[in-house]
């Protein structure tokens, strides 16, 4: 069938989340004279992003990622001895790392040919209020704002493939799950969706060890957004 619309993870796949908060928190944490490291604190911050999600899976009443991530960063701020140093105001601020981050080099030229023929939306854990300043910060130039702000619901829970198709109105044969993590595509393709993986072997820097190749028949594996876009227009040609 036909991909008529393309969902994509973000956090990872479309942008560096990794340094663009270290670069936030390096900018705030410098700012106070502090030294720590950015990069271990990002990377420790990101590190408590799916056991609170799964929170959430477990019972916990939807909570949206902005929130999440604040708790996060209060317990993250702790661990590193710096949490004195933040008042309210100020960790509110540095919550808003997570809406500054780059797109990787590809992303942006790809996802303007692939909008050219298909609808483009994120289908991300981050909320709406999140997803929507975050394309405005890296031009990411989405059809709609779709993921877990509609679906009430994080991924991989099957309401959140779902409720982007349902948006849509669109089968779920029709649309294509986009994403640098083998286990969303799993979660996508058992929903009936289409599933193209895109490695990002820097997404946890120089020494990643997951997610650096496909690990199932995915129906498109691509080098980046423009080799996607190439793969598409060939089949559809088919």
């Amino acid at each position: 069938m036909q991909v008529e619309a393309l969902i994509f993870d973000v956090f990872g796949t479309c942008v560096d989340w990794r340094t663009g908060v270290a670069r936030e928190v390096a900018a705030a944490t410098g700012a106070k004279g502090l030294e720590i490291d950015s990069v271990a604190f990002a990377d420790a911050w990101r590190g408590l992003y799916e056991p609170a999600m799964q929170e959430i899976r477990s019972g916990r009443p939807y909570t949206d990622l902005d929130a999440l991530h604040r708790e996060n960063l209060d317990t993250t701020l702790g661990r590193f001895g710096i949490a004195t140093h933040f008042n309210d105001e100020e960790r509110a601020a540095l919550n808003h790392a997570w809406e500054k981050l780059p797109p990787w080099p590809d992303v942006v030229p790809g996802l303007i040919r692939l909008k050219a023929s298909r609808i483009i939306a994120p289908c991300s854990n981050g909320s709406i209020a999140l997803m929507t300043r975050l394309a405005r910060y890296g031009a990411l130039p989405w059809d709609c704002i779709l993921g877990a702000g509609i679906a009430r619901a994080y991924k991989p829970d099957p309401r959140t493939y779902l409720a982007a198709c349902d948006a849509l109105r669109l089968e779920p044969a029709h649309v294509m799950m986009v994403a640098a993590h083998n286990d969303d595509l799993v979660a996508a393709r058992d929903c009936g969706l289409k599933t193209a993986f895109v490695a990002r072997p820097l997404e946890h820097g120089t020494g990643q060890v997951t997610d650096l190749k496909a690990t199932s028949h995915w129906d498109i594996v691509a080098a980046d957004f423009p080799a996607l876009s190439a793969h598409l227009d060939l089949r559809s040609h088919d």
